[in-house]
């Protein structure tokens, strides 16, 4: 550097240096600047940890309140009869689940282990994994026996238990129903040269010329011993394992110990299978294919054996505890009403599964067409028969079955009322054997007498109209004609005008919502007599009562009803009635 450059360097080191007394002068304020700086930096930190804290507070408070929404919500929607409820719970719990997601991602990045759950999703997330657990059971059961299958594809179920649903694994489930196998199958394992073993099941001129190769089912010839010793080349090095494949579809197909326990073994898979899938796929999976069509025949084959022609119980609890896994009890008892659409054990089957559970009367419609099914029409099956089946369903159902059978139509009447009392001799109910007995032993004017008697001490009692009109319907399900009609008639109008008001309002319905077939010509003749002048004293003392409600309130439940069921069987006397009670038809 030259001497103008250090001269110049020299100048500007002068100019930057401040003096000693303009550092003393500014130093102070220099420092209170800086001090100010740091409290105010403190302030924000402050600030800062409050207004997170705050929002912590906030989000972790939506966070719970939404899951507590949506939990309450689940449990109301859980508790409709809708088709779709578990699509509806989904959803729910998809949204609920979302918002956790992204609360815990405005929190700390991560979602807590500790977030409410629905009871149901529980439920369904401890349900998939039980059937995940049977189904794993059950294939390395199906790898123990000696079937069919392909190993290697039980083996890749193991993994891949999806795959039960795909084209080739469907092949092999009907082939190993069917004692067939698949085409490709053979010529993969064997070549094509051993297709002279076999006789192609699938291809058919008029209904299936032309099938795709890889859907062509394959079943051994009938005379496959000579057909082997005649070809002795063919698949030389694997005529071992096409003696072991005809011998393990042979045994298969036969009523032993050991193709029992394989069918067993397959049927129970395809039910955990065919449920875990429907659970995992709820969206998209359509209960009533799955609940109507797909598990009924499986529970089916799995307890009729076609054995000995009777129910073996041992079964029936495997069957039940197959179904305790259905978690909605609509799909379960849909399961059960869609069981033994062919008769025969079958449809003692679907009887006995529903009776093991519901408590009905004798004159629900399910259990007297349960004893139309025990008794075939002009046919009388013996005590001990009948005593077999009766003795599996729960004490409820037999007391109501035995009743329903002494009250049959299918027989004579004594030969009904002698049918119950053996059966029920059978089952040891000595209380029911009792009333049967001292029914049987009354005359029928005795017996109708005390019937409505009953009744009559039923109203005296202040019971409700139901248990009224269930008694009634009892008696005149049982023994309808017009001497009953007339009793009820009786009966009803000596009390309370309002008992006949409301029992006539809840006649026409079924406990299960259904019409009564009886309901249209009893209120027929109810609505003659009360309009008839011999009964004008009845009819007075129901339209003041009537007239009395309807100042109370014109728009009552009792009143609108009553005037639109007489209008049902008889028009002209509503527009009677309603002009006397001062009310417009």
């Amino acid at each position: 550097m030259d001497e103008y450059g250090l001269m110049s360097l020299a100048q500007d080191n002068t100019i930057a240096l401040a003096s000693v007394e303009k550092v003393q002068r500014e130093w102070y304020d220099l420092t209170l600047r800086v001090a100010q700086a740091e409290t105010e930096r403190a302030a924000l930190e402050q600030e800062n940890k409050a207004l997170r804290a705050l929002l912590e507070r906030v989000i972790e408070h939506r966070q719970k309140s939404h899951g507590e929404l949506v939990n309450l919500i689940t449990t109301l929607v859980s508790k409709l009869p809708l088709n779709d409820v578990a699509v509806i719970v989904s959803r729910l719990v998809e949204h609920n689940q979302h918002v956790n997601e992204v609360s815990a991602s405005l929190l700390k990045g991560k979602l807590d282990d500790c977030t409410l759950q629905p009871a149901l999703l529980k439920n369904l997330d401890r349900t998939k994994r039980d059937l995940a657990a049977a189904a794993t059971a059950e294939l390395e059961n199906l790898l123990k026996l000696d079937t069919p299958f392909e190993k290697e594809m039980l083996q890749a179920l193991l993994a891949h238990p999806d795959n039960f649903f795909s084209p080739a694994v469907a092949r092999a489930n009907r082939g190993f129903v069917k004692g067939q196998v698949p085409r490709e199958r053979i010529v993969k394992e064997f070549g094509a040269e051993a297709l002279v073993f076999f006789k192609d099941v699938t291809t058919d001129v008029k209904f299936n010329p032309r099938p795709k190769p890889e859907e062509i089912m394959l079943a051994f010839k009938p005379d496959f011993a000579e057909l082997f010793q005649q070809n002795p080349t063919v698949a030389a090095d694997r005529r071992a394992e096409i003696q072991a494949l005809h011998q393990k579809i042979r045994l298969s197909r036969e009523n032993t110990e050991a193709a029992r326990t394989q069918k067993t073994s397959f049927l129970r898979l395809s039910f955990f299978l065919e449920l875990l899938h429907y659970y995992e796929n709820q969206s998209t999976e359509s209960p009533d294919v799955v609940f109507a069509q797909r598990l009924p025949p499986v529970i089916e084959q799995l307890v009729v054996t076609g054995e000995d022609g009777v129910l073996d119980e041992n079964k029936l609890l495997a069957a039940e505890a197959l179904l305790a896994l259905i978690i909605n009890s609509d799909h379960r008892k849909a399961v059960i009403n869609n069981i033994g659409k062919a008769g025969g054990l079958a449809r003692t089957l679907r009887y006995t599964l529903a009776f093991r559970v519901e408590k009905l009367s004798d004159l629900d419609p399910l259990t007297v067409e349960c004893i139309k099914h025990l008794i075939p029409l002009g046919q009388s099956p013996t005590p001990a028969a009948l005593a077999a089946v009766l003795r599996l369903f729960n004490p409820h159902m037999q007391q109501s079955c035995i009743r329903a059978i002494a009250a049959t139509d299918r027989l004579r009447k004594e030969d009904a009322e002698k049918l119950g009392q053996a059966v029920a001799q059978q089952l040891g109910l000595k209380e029911v054997l009792e009333r049967l007995t001292e029914q049987s032993m009354l005359s029928p004017e005795r017996e109708r007498q005390l019937a409505w008697d009953h009744i009559k001490d039923l109203i005296g009692t202040r019971a409700a109209p139901g248990e009224v009109l269930a008694a009634i319907r009892k008696r005149m399900h049982g023994r309808y004609d017009a001497d009953e009609v007339k009793a009820c008639w009786l009966v009803l109008t000596e009390a309370d005008p309002m008992i006949f008001v409301r029992v006539f309002c809840l006649f026409p319905y079924l406990p299960d919502g259904q019409t009564d077939p009886l309901a249209r010509p009893i209120l027929e003749t109810f609505v003659t007599r009360l309009t008839h002048e011999k009964y004008a004293a009845v009819y007075t003392k129901t339209i003041h009562a009537l007239r009395n409600l309807f100042k109370v309130k014109a728009d009552s439940p009792a009143l609108v009803n009553f005037i639109a069921l007489v209008k049902w069987v008889d028009n002209v006397a509503a527009e009677k009635i309603s002009k006397d009670v001062g009310k417009l038809a």
